[in-house]
């Protein structure tokens, strides 16, 4: 499955943004989709997880502020972002698997597919 992600932008402490990760799966709706983001230097480290439409799951950093949700359909997961912090700066990926065990959601290594990344700057 190819990934495509977009969004990415340049924006002030405390603003919004929605970060949108496209797929050519023909069977969307079987893979798990997560987001995770890297600065330079850092390990790539897990944001978030559609694991399907009702399950989502993410990181302590981010709980409360970031939303991840699936459009099947569309194919189109989306992360929305608000209370955006300068420590959110990063390059955005996202990975999709199909089958991903739920104690491995957070792991990188568990993702078959990757996105190109969409970079993040936020400004204090």
């Amino acid at each position: 499955v190819q990934l495509q992600a977009s969004g990415g932008g340049s924006v002030q402490t405390g603003d919004s943004l929605r970060l949108s990760c496209a797929a050519s799966a023909q069977i969307f709706s079987n893979y798990r989709v997560a987001w995770f983001r890297q600065t330079p230097g850092k390990e790539r480290e897990f944001v978030a997880v559609s694991r399907n439409t009702a399950n989502s799951y993410y990181a302590d950093s981010v709980k409360g502020r970031f939303t991840v949700s699936r459009d099947n359909a569309k194919k189109t997961v989306y992360l929305q972002m608000n209370s955006l912090k300068p420590e959110d700066t990063a390059v955005y990926y996202c990975a999709a698997s199909q089958s991903v065990i739920f104690s491995r959601l957070g792991e990188k290594e568990a993702y078959a597919n990757w996105g190109q990344g969409t970079l993040v700057t936020v400004s204090s």
